[in-house]
């Protein structure tokens, strides 16, 4: 394996302790929302964003309306836009094939470690091996897991907490991502904001915390 491959599964080994309790909680969810085999593989692989996963389950599950479904899954994922942005000319010299690759596999924990590489790494690695590093471990642990808990089903005690492990995964990137003032604000709004909307119809609490924390920053980042 190339050393710069060898430095992405590296930085990202951490979290996969959290990735797996998050993917066996999308394999339950698959079965509590009445999704086959099939299915719940087919919509682990072809979606392949977690948060998404999640909110789109729950409505499946709560029989809503398939537009419903899709656009909350579009929506929690419009992140991801802002991230391809901000890594796309990282790898401009790169063929659209390959960079569509790499898209397909862009997760936050990928952008995260990914652009902390690219901006204040001191070495030289190539951007396309680390970032695979990182990306791919994510996609084989989610995929594997997923399956565990789909077979597995519902018989997983609650008592293994398993549910807070999916907030651990996004605190371990959201804190050293905080290091002004403005991202200070916009993470602490929008956790605020997104508790106080839990009970919004559609999950879109998430959404409602997304939107308050964005505005907050960019506020913040107009006055100061």
């Amino acid at each position: 394996m190339h050393a710069d491959i060898r430095a992405g599964v590296r930085d990202v080994s951490p979290l996969l302790l959290g990735i797996a309790p998050f993917g066996l909680v999308a394999g339950i969810a698959s079965v509590e929302a009445g999704l086959d085999f099939a299915q719940a593989v087919g919509m682990s692989i072809i979606v392949f964003a977690g948060a998404s996963q999640l909110a789109a389950l729950e409505l499946i599950g709560a029989n809503a309306p398939f537009a419903v479904v899709v656009a909350t899954a579009v929506v929690i994922n419009l992140r991801v836009v802002m991230y391809s942005a901000s890594i796309a000319p990282y790898f401009a010299d790169y063929g659209e094939r390959l960079r569509a690759g790499l898209a397909y596999v862009l997760t936050d924990q990928a952008y995260a470690l990914s652009i902390a590489e690219f901006t204040t790494a001191e070495t030289e690695r190539s951007r396309f091996r680390y970032y695979l590093g990182v990306a791919t471990p994510l996609w084989i642990v989610w995929q594997i897991s997923t399956v565990i808990g789909f077979v597995l089903g519902a018989g997983v005690p609650e008592e293994w907490g398993l549910t807070f492990a999916v907030p651990l995964v996004f605190l371990a990137l959201l804190v050293p991502a905080m290091k002004d003032r403005p991202t200070t604000v916009a993470g602490a709004v929008g956790g605020v904001a997104a508790l106080l909307a839990v009970g919004v119809p559609f999950n879109l609490g998430l959404l409602v915390g997304a939107t308050a924390g964005i505005v907050a920053g960019l506020i913040v980042e107009g006055v100061t």
